[in-house]
């Protein structure tokens, strides 16, 4: 297991860089008030981590954001995504100076492809190389790519992602993609880690919240952390923003996580990669 420390902890990506491993997720968060107030609560309040897509259309909200709170832009690590429809080599670099436009900086920390798209992907890695070689990206990614996306995108590109952003949570652990990303020099990182909010409803998960004097957000989130796994959970109200980051005063224990794992169904709640029409 990677030390896990505080908040502004790391994990080092295979290029050398340094993301934390917790932050802000804003999917769903409306642009203007609720987004900007959202991400200066989060930096505020010690994150320094902040998770956008273009499909969101929050990015200049996000922006703004930042520029409002307390904490520097560089002190900032700032992801973004290239969306389906702008996939493509000469359309993603547009998309990416689109992106960079409305979220008011000059790079970003984390750029990733939003959902694997077959040849075009290809394309885009392309372009996202050509960007993360001029020093315009720090690190580049993907979201949504099953082992078989990502030998695919390997088999034709110079560089290997850095991360792979997939939907992780207990009934759906998918530890044979996690074990191939380790190998491979991938940092896993889990979008909707509370199951769209069907963990509250879980015994197992209720039972080890009792027992640690945690909710059922923070034993999810310390064991997204405990594998690993770079974690974004979502939150735009104050106090779950701060809750959510109050996990690093307990530790679960091995047998504990085996529960946890013990808990994969293969269950989606959303879309499968294999299958999307978007």
């Amino acid at each position: 297991m990677r030390k896990i420390t505080d908040l502004q902890g790391t994990f080092e990506l295979h290029n050398g860089v340094q993301m934390p491993y917790f932050g802000l997720g804003v999917y769903l968060s409306k642009e203007g008030d609720e987004v900007i107030n959202a991400v200066k609560i989060a930096l505020d309040h010690g994150y320094r981590h902040i998770d956008t897509a273009s499909i969101y259309l929050n990015e200049e909200g996000v922006g703004i954001g930042i520029k409002e709170s307390s904490i520097d832009r560089k002190d900032v690590f700032l992801v973004s995504k290239v969306w389906n429809s702008d996939q493509g080599y000469d359309s993603t670099l547009k998309a990416f100076d689109a992106s960079l436009n409305r979220l008011g900086t000059d790079y970003l920390d984390l750029y990733l492809i939003h959902w694997p798209k077959g040849e075009k992907s290809k394309d885009t890695w392309r372009a996202m190389e050509r960007l993360y070689n001029e020093k315009r990206i720090k690190a580049i990614g993907v979201s949504n790519f099953l082992q078989h996306h990502l030998e695919d995108l390997m088999s034709a590109t110079e560089i290997v992602p850095m991360v792979n952003q997939m939907k992780f949570h207990p009934y759906l652990v998918q530890q044979d993609l996690v074990d191939f990303c380790h190998k491979n020099g991938i940092q896993y990182e889990a979008w909707s880690p509370m199951m769209q909010g069907n963990i509250f409803d879980i015994d197992i998960i209720k039972n080890l919240a009792g027992k640690y004097g945690k909710t059922a957000a923070q034993i999810v989130l310390r064991w997204d952390l405990q594998k690993g796994v770079v974690t974004i959970p979502k939150s735009t109200k104050k106090e779950r923003i701060i809750a959510n980051a109050t996990i690093f005063d307990f530790e679960l224990s091995k047998e504990d996580m085996g529960l946890l794992d013990g808990m994969d169904q293969g269950k989606r709640f959303g879309p499968d990669p294999d299958n999307f029409d978007f």
